[in-house]
């Protein structure tokens, strides 16, 4: 009864057609994706959004840019005449935030940069800044009076707004509820900058307003230019213990797992109790006893289900007999209660009752017709010798 590799097809085809075709999308997906933001902010890609016109213009101007992929690269570059600036603030755990921070401490008079950080890093990487939320990136007015936003004018500024109550921080680039998406802070170890958006350093925009102005202002400070691109595969991140597969799962991914865990647990309970109690039914037709045990004999005969045939014809057989024999029905399947009572009514049977009710399973289809027939002449005599019996 088992299904066949054409039905399993059958059945399964459409699932692993979608599974197919989800697969292919999210490959072609992933590559158009990749081949886009793979040179994103770096600053030897002439793509669009690499950077590379913006490092020709400070290299024009005497700055030379170092760029750098780990933690340890960018604390040891860091110094005193020395810009860093830290692309993706956000792709950084506590650990490499704080390697950072104490870097830029003994720096001196150097500069941080960090693009578009969220309030997580803000809050080591810049002390007194505050995460304000998202807003759109459009053309803004300086409206501060730090020199570099006054020489550069309107920019496009945006994407995260913040706030800080820090003393003597420039705010600048101010949204409609006056949060600033540009803060400057002054530091013993240096000026930090915080800029809301990274698109006024990338190719494509630099042309547009005073994007060029601006960024060649806040990355030209000194001569020195450390352009950090974070990495997912840098030892600093695990402080330096042994890396597994859980390590290089984002929190956001562990979370997620686990509700689908709960929502898998809750559906499972959802449908065990939906189905509710086991009620009987009325049957739509009525269908014999006859018709029922010819089909069921069908199904046994079909799977060769010998053992088991004979096994259902010993069992209804002992449970007939057992009240014409006086024996209770917990005892009705007891070998030895059921042939000593056997015995005892019929002394000339020619096979012991112990092997025709309790015996070996037939050997073929002839040998189990035959038991089917010896247990019904060995019913009737009883049956018989009980009627005698009763006056």
């Amino acid at each position: 009864m088992s299904p066949t590799a054409h039905q399993l097809w059958s059945r399964w085809r459409a699932v692993l057609a979608a599974g197919l075709a989800l697969a292919v999308f999210g490959v072609l997906y992933a590559a158009l994706q990749s081949g886009e933001n793979h040179h994103a902010l770096d600053p030897r890609s002439p793509d669009p959004a690499g950077s590379r016109a913006l490092a020709q213009l400070l290299g024009d101007r005497g700055v030379t840019t170092t760029v750098v992929t780990t933690t340890d690269e960018a604390t040891a570059a860091v110094g005193p005449d020395t810009t860093l600036l830290v692309t993706v603030p956000d792709l950084l755990t506590t650990h490499q935030q704080s390697l950072l921070r104490k870097a830029m401490a003994r720096s001196g008079d150097g500069r941080t940069v960090l693009l578009d950080p969220s309030d997580s890093s803000v809050a080591v990487l810049a002390p007194g800044v505050h995460y304000a939320g998202p807003t759109a990136v459009q053309t803004r007015r300086a409206g501060c009076d730090l020199p570099a936003t006054v020489r550069a004018g309107d920019a496009d500024l945006g994407g995260t707004a913040y706030t800080t109550t820090a003393e003597g921080a420039d705010r600048c680039y101010r949204t409609g509820a006056g949060n600033p998406t540009l803060v400057r802070l002054s530091t013993a170890g240096g000026d930090i900058v915080v800029l809301g958006t990274h698109t006024l350093l990338q190719n494509e925009n630099l042309t547009d307003q005073g994007n060029a102005s601006l960024a060649l202002q806040i990355l030209g400070a000194h001569s020195q230019l450390v352009w950090y691109l974070p990495s997912l595969d840098d030892a600093a991140a695990f402080d330096g213990g042994r890396q597994n597969f859980l390590d290089l799962i984002p929190d956001g991914w562990s979370w997620a797992l686990l509700q689908l865990l709960i929502a898998a647990v809750l559906a499972a309970l959802w449908r065990a109790r939906r189905l509710g109690p086991v009620v009987t039914e009325r049957l739509p037709a009525t269908v014999r006893a006859a018709e029922a045990t010819e089909g069921r004999a069908r199904l046994y005969r079909r799977g060769n289900a010998r053992a088991r045939a004979a096994e259902a014809l010993r069992t209804a057989t002992r449970d007939r007999l057992a009240p014409l024999l006086g024996i209770p029905p917990s005892q009705a399947h007891d070998p030895g209660v059921v042939a000593l009572a056997i015995a005892s009514r019929l002394d000339d049977l020619a096979t012991d009752p112990r092997v025709l009710l309790h015996g070996p399973p037939p050997a073929d289809d002839a040998a189990l017709l035959h038991l089917a027939d010896d247990l019904d002449a060995l019913e009737r005599r009883i049956l018989r010798n009980e009627r005698k019996a009763t006056p």
